[in-house]
């Protein structure tokens, strides 16, 4: 099978690693939250980390569609992903502030896929990511409810 719509393929593959990343970094963070609010904090990071992994098979299913394989390395995923990481410790803030960032990065890959999804007619493809993208703008009010512009400022990294 011949890979089709190459440029939508690297996209997609970019939005793989992303994924795949901010899967991990948002579970990291829910095993080693600490402080008074930690069951609350415990549990957001558990609903992020689960939805976030319920799009990976989808994901990569997506690409599989288009003929390409699919990534499935940690080296490949780091690779491909854009979201750095972070040392923030155990502070429930600063890892808000964490995953907030890193799901703006998210949300910018899924974006750009989502454009090129439609532009080559890929509408099963670009209703895939409109859904992600939904539930990432809810992650993005969710953190940044956490945050007030003080803290925004102090875990600056």
């Amino acid at each position: 099978m011949a890979i089709e719509k190459p440029e939508l393929v690297n996209s997609l593959n970019k939005c793989l690693g992303n994924t795949v990343v901010l899967y991990f970094k948002a579970h990291g963070h829910h095993w080693n939250v600490v402080g008074n609010d930690f069951a609350q904090f415990h549990e957001f990071f558990a609903e992020i980390y689960e939805d976030i992994y319920s799009a990976v098979d989808p994901m990569a299913e997506n690409i599989r569609k288009l003929g390409a394989p699919a990534p499935y390395r940690l080296v490949e995923f780091a690779r491909s992903s854009d979201i750095q990481d972070s040392q923030v410790g155990q502070n429930a803030m600063a890892m808000c502030k964490d995953l907030y960032d890193a799901n703006d990065i998210m949300l910018v890959c899924l974006n750009t896929s989502f454009d090129i999804a439609n532009e080559s007619k890929e509408q099963g493809i670009a209703n895939f990511l409109a859904e992600r993208i939904d539930m990432h703008q809810k992650w993005r009010w969710q953190l940044n409810a956490f945050l007030t512009s003080e803290e925004k400022a102090n875990y600056e990294f």
